[in-house]
């Protein structure tokens, strides 16, 4: 019995570490196209810097819409590939946003940001951006917005640098 309880633990905190969740249920590490690009959501959001930003103002960019939270190892972990890749192809059409769903005061996630060095917008978001995208139960979830503002990929888990270079390049050629 006791055996039982403790390979039970480890499952469940293997788990914890892949994918923070927002339910009881068990999360996945899936990337895939929509089934058919749908339209984004339109939405309004100010940056921790005070930056106002829309679909709108980003139309003609590939944009990343990251929802994570300071507290999920995952999304950490996911921030310095984050940091290099916006570096690199914010000149080239790459736009990233961080959309952090924490339960913190704008004051405690910037002093976590600039901490973290996140070189890219980063905005504390409501339950109204959350219901417009319907980013699931778990974070981090990315999402990948096309120039014509068309939501083409949905990524759960930690996203590897590799795969946003890769999903960026072939959004920028269309």
């Amino acid at each position: 019995m006791k055996r039982n309880i403790v390979a039970l633990l480890l499952v469940v905190t293997l788990l914890g570490a892949y994918s923070c969740q927002k339910s009881e249920t068990t999360a996945g590490e899936t990337t895939s196209p929509t089934a058919s690009a749908e339209p984004a959501p339109p939405f309004k959001v100010t940056t921790l810097d005070g930056q106002q930003l829309s679909l709108e103002s980003l139309a003609g960019k590939v944009i990343l819409v990251n929802f994570w939270a300071t507290w999920c190892p995952p999304c950490r972990a996911e921030i310095p590939d984050f940091i290099e890749a916006y570096a690199e192809l914010k000149d080239k059409g790459l736009e990233i946003l961080g959309f952090s769903v924490d339960d913190l005061s704008e004051a405690e996630l910037k002093k976590f940001v600039e901490e973290a060095k996140m070189n890219y917008p980063v905005s504390l978001v409501g339950k109204d951006i959350v219901e417009a995208f319907k980013p699931g139960q778990y974070i981090p979830t990315s999402i990948f917005i096309d120039k014509k503002g068309q939501i083409r990929f949905r990524h759960v888990g930690k996203l590897e640098k590799a795969d946003l270079i890769k999903k960026f390049e072939e959004l920028n050629l269309e």
